[in-house]
């Protein structure tokens, strides 16, 4: 059985329809003819390679799949995918643990596109303290970790907003990025079972939060923290573009209070 290869013209037509745009006003963000995209879809006219990649950055299309698009072409690979501890990146390396240390005792972390775990501080190795080996066996990931009924799940105050958070979060990422991983990440994920949660106070104080706060218990204390995430402008390797920072913020005194106490 042989497997017919999708066509350049038919991947572009699939990024295009995926960001619901024209082929008229695309061809106004490429300074191209709406005549020149529709040949080019249909296969009756081959784009240059530099076409090929005016279009990818117009349709921000991932870089991992502008190389897929370059391929369908009939060209090379326009970006390199180098492999995180490759001597090449040990000054991204350096820097990026010089971040995250930083950053303490607050805690930060980096993942990939499928949010296994690149680095993580001290901060966040607080957070997954207790938790069970067969969630910790590298390579971690953090999706799995904080939604798994036996990982942070039980102790994060504010379960299900933070869960549909985060869930919708990977449904964005989906719909941006065809990635049968992340897929099957989602699936797995949004079917761990969510026990509730009885019996709580509810807290002696109001906190005006600027955005949804994860709300999680450690050793008898309630933390809040607000999220942030980082990504590196136009990187120029696959591995680089889907690396994310990932920084907890204390959203609250008390959780600032708690924090820097531990390094006392």
């Amino acid at each position: 059985m042989t497997t017919t290869m999708p066509t350049v013209g038919a991947l572009l037509r699939t990024w295009r329809e995926r960001r619901g745009i024209s082929q008229l006003e695309l061809a106004g963000r490429a300074d191209s003819s709406s005549r020149h995209i529709s040949f080019i879809e249909t296969g009756r006219s081959r784009p240059s390679e530099e076409m090929v990649l005016r279009l990818a950055d117009r349709l921000d299309v991932p870089v991992r799949e502008r190389n897929a698009l370059l391929l369908a072409a009939g060209y090379a690979p326009h970006y390199a995918q180098t492999a995180l501890d490759d001597p090449s990146m040990e000054t991204l390396r350096e820097g990026i643990e010089r971040l995250l240390t930083g950053y303490e005792p607050y805690p930060a972390l980096v993942v990939d596109a499928t949010y296994h775990v690149a680095a993580a501080n001290r901060g966040i190795l607080m957070l997954l303290d207790g938790l069970p080996e067969h969630l910790l066996t590298p390579p971690l990931n953090a999706m799995r970790i904080t939604l798994h009924p036996e990982g942070l799940a039980p102790r994060i105050r504010n379960l299900k907003e933070w869960r549909g958070h985060l869930l919708a979060q990977m449904e964005r990422q989906i719909a941006l990025a065809r990635s049968e991983p992340l897929r099957a990440l989602y699936e797995e994920v949004s079917a761990y079972p969510v026990a509730e949660r009885t019996g709580e106070a509810e807290p002696e104080e109001a906190v005006p939060y600027i955005a949804l706060p994860l709300v999680i218990e450690h050793d008898g204390h309630v933390l809040s923290f607000v999220s942030s995430i980082a990504t590196f402008n136009t990187p120029m390797d696959v591995t680089v573009a889907e690396l994310a920072i990932e920084t907890l913020l204390p959203a609250d005194p008390a959780t600032v209070k708690y924090l820097r106490s531990l390094g006392d």
